[in-house]
């Protein structure tokens, strides 16, 4: 029963997330929020919401490895997994966007997130300096995104944001939030708790399960982004997508979450996989930096270095 609880808890997680930017997106829109706010803000922090449930729970129940484990393990998922299945699938040309501004800003958010965790505690002094970088990263994407948009001519459509519905009726966008607020806490108590007796039956940490099931079910949802975007040829899409929920995983997720618990740092983090998440982040560079094509036989290289990490950290 205790797997079929953890795989409900992950699929109200994911629902409930997904309900939860619909809702959020449609209500900002109505109410006359301009939808360049709307992409840069609700929508990133709704899709991160899962995560974010999940790590607070898991703070506040007094199981930081299964918190910080499902961010760390998220992370390493999405370069190697995340990119490297859609790649298995459809060669991205990678040469033909251009991410290195974002890419550069991700290595720099994973360096302080390493800094920060060998104080051997992620608290509310961490939790400050992880979302004052959220902050000017956020306010240099607006700034970035008010140029383009003043570029462009007047007559360009208004870009599409992810969720919108101009006809959605008021007594759907309720029914959306309401869904969303409630079942994003249900979901995430139901599988911390399900994580924290499977790790117990196997003889194993909260901080193992982090890094592996929790981790890799919330994943998921930028899989499927990252192998539809794949398909469609949209390489820009998929790099971005793991690119923003990396930065976000760190500075967002860790951030708030520190400032409600403080959570103390397992020392596997310290001597492994905070090393292997810096690894599969520079594994990046040749594509985003030096214009390389992420082929198939890369895209079988990082999977294979995922289901390695992934065994070498059960085993």
């Amino acid at each position: 029963m205790v797997y079929l609880t953890a795989i409900l808890g992950l699929a109200i997680l994911l629902l409930a997330g997904d309900a939860l930017v619909k809702g959020a997106v449609n209500l900002a829109l109505r109410v006359g929020i301009p939808a360049l706010i709307v992409s840069l803000t609700i929508v990133a922090f709704g899709t991160s919401a899962p995560e974010l449930l999940i790590s607070i729970n898991a703070a506040l129940d007094g199981v930081p490895g299964i918190a910080l484990g499902n961010v760390v393990g998220s992370n390493t998922a999405n370069i190697l997994l995340v990119l490297g299945i859609p790649a298995i699938i459809a060669v991205m040309h990678t040469s033909q966007c251009d991410s290195r501004k974002s890419y550069v800003i991700m290595l720099g958010a994973t360096v302080i997130f390493i800094a920060l965790a060998f104080r051997g505690v992620f608290d509310w002094i961490s939790g400050l300096v992880l979302l004052a970088v959220l902050a000017v990263i956020l306010g240099d994407n607006l700034r970035d995104s008010l140029k383009h948009r003043n570029s462009m001519k007047a007559e360009d459509p208004e870009e599409d944001v992810e969720g919108a519905d101009p006809d959605m009726p008021w007594w759907k966008i309720i029914l959306y939030l309401a869904l969303g607020l409630i079942g994003l806490p249900l979901g995430a108590d139901l599988l911390v708790d399900s994580a924290r007796v499977i790790a117990t039956r196997f003889g194993v940490s909260d901080t193992v399960i982090g890094l592996t099931l929790v981790a890799l079910g919330t994943s998921l949802p930028e899989l499927a982004t990252t192998v539809s975007a794949a398909i469609r040829k949209q390489a820009d899409v998929a790099i971005g997508n793991v690119i923003g929920s990396n930065m976000f995983n760190l500075l967002a997720i860790i951030g708030i979450a520190s400032l409600i618990a403080p959570m103390e740092v397992d020392r596997e983090f310290l001597t492994f996989d905070l090393w292997v998440m810096l690894g599969a982040s520079l594994l990046l560079m040749p594509f985003v930096l030096f214009g390389r094509d992420l082929t198939r036989t890369w895209g079988v290289i990082l999977s294979a270095l995922y289901v390695g990490y992934v065994a070498y950290v059960l085993i």
